[in-house]
């Protein structure tokens, strides 16, 4: 009986020691929010964590280089090493947003980095009768007076994509009726070879002199092609065959 009162009093110590230790890298985050980036670093570093600035926005009540927003939150237990990421203001916005539609996506990209703005993000979207890498449009628009963050959207037009097809097995069928299918959904007729006849000389033919490779007729039978059944082609394409 004694000795599993001493277990018992020895694994509630344990654990009552193991929570100590673990607790006891447990810090809580301070509030950053207003203080500057070597101030807020400042304070984690004495806590043992790091900071991340992951963000700017502009802000007409944080001043510009402060911190406006982080997570965790302030009060927040963490374990020591842990990254606190934060917001870092831009302060009242003071650019004007360019007004980049119609122009070329170089152009434009240089227009809006001259203003000391970004581009996050950049879509493509076919646009049938207009030239490619032209602006369609933007988001903010152009002279938006509530700009939240420094950087602007773009939709760009791209050129149209050719058709794409699966190439069907034309093996079997007469050359005519496949050229004719093929000239119907616009591809173009390549190279048509003669497959060669392997003949066993005889003593009247050894001293022959060899007869010309036959030509191709509409009704020769395809036996090989290229491209190859099921590879995917654009309109347009050359098919050639192998005939006998």
């Amino acid at each position: 009986m004694l000795a599993l009162i001493l277990i018992v009093v020895a694994m509630i110590s344990g654990l009552t020691a193991m929570r100590f230790a673990i607790h006891g890298q447990e810090v809580a985050i301070p509030p950053l929010v207003g203080l500057g980036p070597t101030e807020a670093e400042h304070a984690l570093s004495g806590l043992g964590l790091q900071m991340s600035i992951e963000r700017q926005y502009y802000s007409p009540q944080i001043p510009e280089g402060r911190i406006m927003s982080q997570l965790p939150l302030p009060g927040t237990k963490v374990r020591r090493g842990w990254q606190v990421r934060v917001a870092q203001s831009l302060g009242p916005t003071r650019v004007a947003v360019p007004d980049v539609t119609g122009q070329s996506e170089h152009a434009a990209e240089l227009n809006i980095r001259r203003r000391g703005l970004d581009i996050a993000s950049m879509a493509e979207v076919e646009a049938p009768g207009l030239p490619a890498d032209q602006v369609l449009a933007q988001n903010p628009t152009a002279n938006a007076s509530q700009l939240i963050a420094p950087k602007i959207n773009l939709l760009v037009s791209d050129a149209p994509q050719p058709e794409v097809y699966v190439m069907p097995s034309f093996i079997g069928q007469p050359l005519g009726s496949a050229s004719r299918t093929l000239q119907d959904e616009g591809f173009k007729l390549g190279n048509v070879g003669v497959a060669a006849v392997v003949e066993t000389p005889t003593d009247q033919t050894a001293s022959a002199a060899p007869a010309p490779p036959p030509e191709p007729s509409p009704a020769s039978i395809i036996i090989s092609q290229a491209p190859p059944a099921g590879q995917k082609v654009t309109a347009g394409s050359t098919v050639s065959f192998e005939v006998r």
